[in-house]
C-alpha cells in the first residue's frame, strides 16, 4: 500500500465516522496539519 492509498483510506474512514481532521488529530495526539498531510500523501513517515 502506497502513501496515496493510505491517505485515501484514512480520509474515507474519518468521514465515515463523521470526524473532522481536528477531531481525529486530537484523538491521536497529533496536529490537524499532520492528518491533512497523511490524507494528501505528503507525509514521509
Amino acid at each position: 500500500m502506497d502513501q496515496k492509498q493510505v491517505g485515501e483510506f484514512i480520509a474515507r474512514r474519518r468521514k465515515e465516522l463523521k470526524m473532522t481532521q481536528k477531531e481525529l488529530a486530537q484523538k491521536l495526539g497529533v496536529t490537524d496539519r499532520a492528518v491533512s498531510k497523511w490524507e494528501n500523501g505528503v507525509s514521509q513517515s
